[in-house]
């Protein structure tokens, strides 16, 4: 039975308003990035009256965009790499195993997600300041506290993500892997991982987004040698001025990684997402 032709036109109608409502904060920074700065000040125009590709150039100049460059990306790759990794075993325990506590210790790695971030902001700091006082060990203002400020946020999901999704796969893969003389840890690595690739991927990559555009925690827990890109977009405001034109052309350089790794990433991540969900 064909659809009546006022569905399919409303629906050509509805389709083209959402991609229009995507596409256009897309294409007013992309034109905003190729203006000269007066241009971008003035009254907006959806047609540029000129093209330079000079703000791409200045942005590496105003503000040490390289180093807040490495430092997204050290502190980022950290925290996802320790996310996995712990995630991993940690959802194979809960999955496989029965042990006291079981119980509890799910409802509080679930528990942690109700909560919004900014309740831990406090206690974080003062726990690094007083830990940088009686050890001499610098947290604060360093990536290695960024990064365990990370885990704190990643960790509970990935967890509750592996679990389900260790959950789907079934136990029969185990028992071969214990008849062909694997104990748990080789089991782990040479069966489970690689038969829940899909949402390793998935718990990879919501942790390196996670990271990578964090702003509340990188602009307290950092410094100006530690800063990172989310923060650092802010250097291009100025008392005087707002490079508007740099603002734009900087925010699309530092979307790029993101953007580029989940077109790479996506149908792993929807089956990472998905396959969990049922049992």
């Amino acid at each position: 039975m064909a659809a009546p032709r006022s569905f399919l036109w409303t629906r050509r109608i509805f389709l083209t308003l959402l991609t229009t409502f995507v596409l256009l904060p897309v294409f007013v920074m992309v034109s905003s990035s190729l203006k000269p700065l007066e241009d971008v000040s003035g009254k907006f125009r959806w047609i540029p009256s000129g093209l330079t590709i000079r703000p791409y150039f200045d942005i590496w100049e105003t503000v040490p965009l390289a180093d807040y460059f490495v430092n997204s990306l050290v502190v980022a790759g950290a925290a996802t790499v320790f996310s996995v990794v712990v995630a991993i075993f940690a959802a194979y325990g809960v999955s496989r195993y029965e042990f006291r506590g079981k119980r509890v210790f799910t409802v509080t790695v679930l528990s942690t997600q109700m909560f919004p971030g900014i309740l831990f902001l406090l206690p974080l700091f003062l726990i690094y300041v007083n830990i940088g006082n009686a050890t001499g060990i610098a947290l604060f203002g360093s990536r290695e506290g960024l990064i365990l400020t990370y885990l704190t946020f990643s960790l509970p999901f990935s967890i509750w993500m592996l679990t389900g999704y260790f959950d789907s796969i079934p136990r029969e893969l185990d028992e071969a892997a214990k008849v062909d003389g694997c104990g748990p840890i080789r089991a782990l690595f040479r069966v489970i991982v690689p038969a829940a690739s899909p949402g390793i991927i998935a718990v990879a990559v919501y942790a390196f987004m996670t990271a990578w555009g964090e702003v509340l925690f990188a602009s307290v827990m950092t410094n100006d040698t530690t800063r990172t890109l989310a923060v650092g977009l802010q250097g291009y405001a100025t008392q005087n001025d707002v490079y508007w034109n740099q603002v734009m052309a900087a925010s699309l350089v530092v979307s790029v990684p993101v953007v580029v790794g989940f077109l790479l990433l996506q149908r792993y991540l929807v089956a990472g997402l998905t396959a969990g969900a049922v049992k």
